[in-house]
């Protein structure tokens, strides 16, 4: 596992220990989280290309449906 050192700012910070007290997790594990909940999400390059398919296909799925 690597690890990331993050500059934040003093008010990001405090909003982060709040938030990690409410949910009973440490700051670090509720920062993970985000990273992996960010890192999840497919890129708009990847999206575009799924709605470009779906839709060019949209009639043959109809008819299998």
């Amino acid at each position: 596992m690597q690890t990331l050192a993050v500059p934040i700012s003093e008010e990001q910070f405090e909003q982060l220990q709040r938030r990690a007290e409410e949910l009973r997790v440490s700051p670090e594990t509720l920062a993970q989280a985000g990273i992996a909940d960010f890192l999840a999400v497919p890129d708009d390059t990847f999206t575009a290309a799924a709605d470009q398919i779906l839709a060019r296909n949209a009639e043959l799925y109809r008819r299998l449906a």
